[in-house]
């Protein structure tokens, strides 16, 4: 009975993947191609398809399946990939049967004009016009975590989404820490005398030059073009539309060399790891990403620990010299590292170092918090969010457009996503500081431009155990003690002081 218990919870979940990829692509395909007039139908399919595999999800015989599978289970060891399947689609299975087919179809729509509205309210610096559909979309995310329950923060249900096992308690705990080291580090990096020259990064770099350098390196760390593709988009993102199909988008500057490179490094970053997963087991818990926080912390490691290196610029800039000969023929290697790890606080979360952006981070998770929790109206946002700019890193947003509005992410109804940009800060300076153990040292690797080493490390300690464990197990088991803020910190201050010249 449990053989076929388990072959047809697989082939269900498998089925109901293709579901999702499709529904991925639609949603790729809005960000990226759609024409302007297609959005209002483009939310009914959307939604459409947000039905279909709810309804799926909590099918009652998927109950049933894994209910007799519990019973009598095929698997002793609970990080099996039998065992794992089972753990987690009974998780997911029962968080899911909670929530109503209407919400979630009524969810689903309304983040798909969401994020149309968020576009034009944007694009005309009008907050105003956003906001009753996010009000609305908060009314309908309380509405979610409401019903799915929980028992600390009403916020932690929906947190879990997106890292399953944490909780805002530990969050706030760890963030307060961080925050209290990283606020006077500013400051100190601020009070240096050396001046950063800024000016090489805003020379014209023609797009069409951009593009393919930016492919080149992309393709060098590990991205598969036969397996994922490059487009431009409003706010870069990775999509995947099935286990060989693989989506990264960013966005050019012509003036301003880092905001389409780094884009696509810290992309390409996610894709690797999804070209990493097993595609024996796409659809099933082993074939799947562990947690966004550890998704965050490959784009982070190749974007910032890799990509803003020393070492891997004695490679690349020789490179980038010959591609982009006329911006960058007179400077110095040591100026352009310089300036590529510039340090200041500034308005844009996608734009920002690596010391201030946890700090963004930690802005927007205090106030997503305090709109699901009921405890701030939508009103009072932009006020709120101006405040704490002020506070923690020490400017204050001129307009909504570089302010309040600058994120997708409220817009699509993705509350308790953006503290798991900075989970993924801590995690990838954890997994760095290991595999540069283990493999006795990758500033040599990089300066060869060997990037295989790093990323078979990663393949075989994280990207093939899906979700066989959970982030913070696979911090425990890689590092051998629990995630805190410790290696983030060394990283920061041990590259940022000697840049810098403070003590």
């Amino acid at each position: 009975m449990g053989d076929k218990s388990w072959e047809d919870l697989c082939q269900h979940a498998r089925e109901t993947a293709l579901l999702e990829s499709t529904a991925g692509l639609l949603e790729w395909d809005e960000r990226t191609k759609m024409p302007h007039g297609a959005g209002a139908y483009r939310a009914e399919q959307v939604s459409y398809l947000a039905g279909m595999i709810h309804r799926r999800r909590t099918d009652p015989q998927v109950g049933q399946w894994l209910e007799e599978l519990n019973a009598e289970p095929l698997e002793a060891d609970r990080h099996g990939d039998m065992a794992t399947t089972v753990r987690e689609l009974h998780r997911q299975y029962h968080r899911h049967a909670k929530l109503p087919n209407r919400l979630v179809e009524e969810l689903a729509r309304a983040a798909v004009l969401g994020q149309q509205e968020w576009v034009e309210a944007r694009r005309n610096n009008d907050f105003a016009s956003f906001r009753p559909r996010l009000q609305r979309l908060v009314e309908l995310s309380r509405e979610k975590a409401d019903a799915i329950g929980y028992k600390g923060a009403r916020y932690d249900a929906l947190l879990e989404e997106y890292e399953p096992g944490e909780n805002s308690a530990n969050l706030s705990r760890l963030f307060a820490g961080l925050r209290a080291e990283l606020v006077p580090f500013v400051s100190e990096l601020a009070a240096s005398t050396r001046k950063v020259p800024r000016e090489i990064l805003n020379r014209r770099y023609p797009v069409a030059l951009q593009e393919s350098f930016g492919k080149q390196i992309a393709e060098a760390i590990g991205f598969d073009f036969q397996r994922g593709r490059l487009d431009v988009t409003d706010h870069p993102f990775c999509a995947g539309a099935g286990p060989s199909d693989c989506r990264i988008t960013t966005r050019y500057n012509e003036n301003f060399f880092p905001m389409a490179f780094f884009g696509i490094l810290h992309e390409a970053g996610h894709a690797i790891y999804e070209q990493g997963l097993r595609t024996e087991m796409y659809g099933l818990p082993p074939g799947a990403a562990a947690s966004l926080g550890i998704h965050e912390s490959q784009s982070r490691m190749w974007e910032n620990f890799v990509g803003r290196s020393r070492s891997f610029w004695e490679y690349t800039f020789p490179l980038a010299q010959a591609v982009f000969a006329e911006s960058l023929r007179d400077v110095a290697l040591d100026d352009f590292y310089f300036a590529v790890n510039d340090v200041r606080p500034s308005l844009i979360r996608v734009e920002a170092d690596e010391a201030t952006y946890n700090l963004h981070i930690i802005v927007r998770y205090e106030l997503e918090q305090a709109l699901i929790n009921d405890e701030m109206p939508v009103a009072e946002l932009p006020a709120a969010w101006n405040a704490k700019y002020r506070e923690y890193l020490g400017i204050s947003p001129p307009d909504d457009r570089s302010g309040v509005l600058q994120d997708v992410h409220w817009s699509a109804a993705l509350f308790g996503y953006f503290p798991t940009y900075t989970l993924g800060n801590l995690y990838a300076a954890r997994f760095f500081e290991c595999a540069d153990r283990d493999l006795n040292g990758l500033s040599g690797h990089f300066k060869r431009g060997d990037f295989a080493g790093l990323r078979d490390w990663l393949r075989t300690k994280i990207h093939t155990q899906g979700q066989c464990y959970s982030a913070a197990e696979l911090a425990q088991t890689i590092s051998g003690r629990p995630l805190d803020s410790e290696s983030l910190i060394t990283h920061l201050k041990a590259k940022f002081r000697p840049l810098y010249a403070v003590a």
